[in-house]
């Protein structure tokens, strides 16, 4: 089975260089059906895109941009929103244009591979990787191979809660997800992410009590105010005052320093003092995972919560 890959990633290897770098390069990704990538320069008046793979080029029809069902339209937009970005696309023939010639490519068989030989293939628990494409209140779009979607929803992002996947995320950011579970009549993929960023007791380990650091003003409470330590990990400071409580959650979203006065796993709690807010929140470049691809490629069940916590957080994937 060959690797598929979110739209992107393929056009930077040495495998995508030696199949693009000639016809006979192409040609033979053609006879052996490898997937191979390269960036949309133009979209003509017939919505065929052209395809840059440096010494040569391709072709793609607007009937191939896209893997869709048999009832449903072709989005003249979807291929118009290509030009610019990276195409997987395996070739189907050549053709002369021009004195030139050029491949045949499509998308839409790229994406027919890719659901077939690994989407298919996946269950509830496995690590996949990941290219967010869009973002919207609701969840993050994210390419996990060959430009085909899954939803990442805005509360499985962390357990920490976020306004906005943009809290979070970025267009363009490399992820490795979890496959939360798969629509068996569609077969769509929905995708977590905050299993993979720590449980409570490996977060909290990283603080102890006196410290004073910085975190990001999450929400107001009635019991309180929710200071994010870390993406799975928020503290709980105390309002002095209602107007006090008005000043802080005009802040949300913005940075603050804290004192912790107390870190108690049986409560699942860490109880701050407000020192100083309203400055730019800290912003890691990078997610902290505990779980990565290089050491696990199924979760098979993840405890949020401390063993001596009443509460109990967990999810057990081989069960979905």
């Amino acid at each position: 089975m060959h690797a598929y890959y979110p739209e992107g990633i393929l056009s930077e290897t040495q495998e995508n260089s030696e199949l693009t770098s000639s016809l006979t390069g192409l040609e033979f990704a053609m006879a052996n059906r490898r997937v191979v990538e390269g960036r949309a320069t133009l979209c003509d008046e017939d919505l065929t895109l052209h395809v840059d793979f440096g010494s040569c080029r391709g072709i793609m029809p607007p009937d191939e941009v896209l893997l869709r069902r048999a009832d449903e339209a072709r989005k003249d937009i979807a291929v118009i929103s290509r030009v610019g970005k990276p195409l997987a696309a395996v070739v189907t023939g050549f053709e002369k244009r021009g004195g030139e010639t050029v491949a045949v490519l499509s998308r839409r068989l790229a994406q027919q591979d890719c659901r077939r030989e690994y989407l298919a293939e996946l269950r509830p628990g496995d690590l996949i990787p990941a290219r967010v494409t869009h973002l919207e209140p609701f969840g993050a779009f994210l390419d996990i191979g060959c430009g085909i979607v899954s939803l990442l929803t805005v509360d499985c992002i962390s357990v920490s809660r976020i306004s906005h996947p943009r809290d979070r995320l970025w267009v363009g950011m490399d992820l490795t997800v979890v496959v939360k579970s798969v629509d068996p009549l569609t077969g769509r993929i929905y995708t977590t992410l905050r299993e993979l960023l720590g449980t409570w007791q490996e977060n909290a380990a990283r603080f102890a009590v006196g410290q004073t650091v910085t975190g990001v003003l999450r929400s107001v409470e009635p019991y309180g105010i929710f200071v994010e330590l870390a993406p799975n990990l928020a503290g709980l400071a105390e309002a002095h005052s209602e107007k006090h409580a008005l000043d802080i959650r005009a802040q949300i979203g913005r940075g603050a320093a804290v004192y912790i006065k107390n870190i108690l796993p049986e409560r699942m709690k860490i109880k701050l003092v407000l020192i100083d807010t309203g400055f730019p929140p800290p912003r890691p470049r990078e997610l902290p995972y505990f779980i990565t691809l290089a050491n696990t490629v199924h979760l098979s069940r993840w405890q949020y919560s401390p063993p001596e916590s009443a509460k109990k957080i967990e999810i057990d994937f081989d069960e979905i």
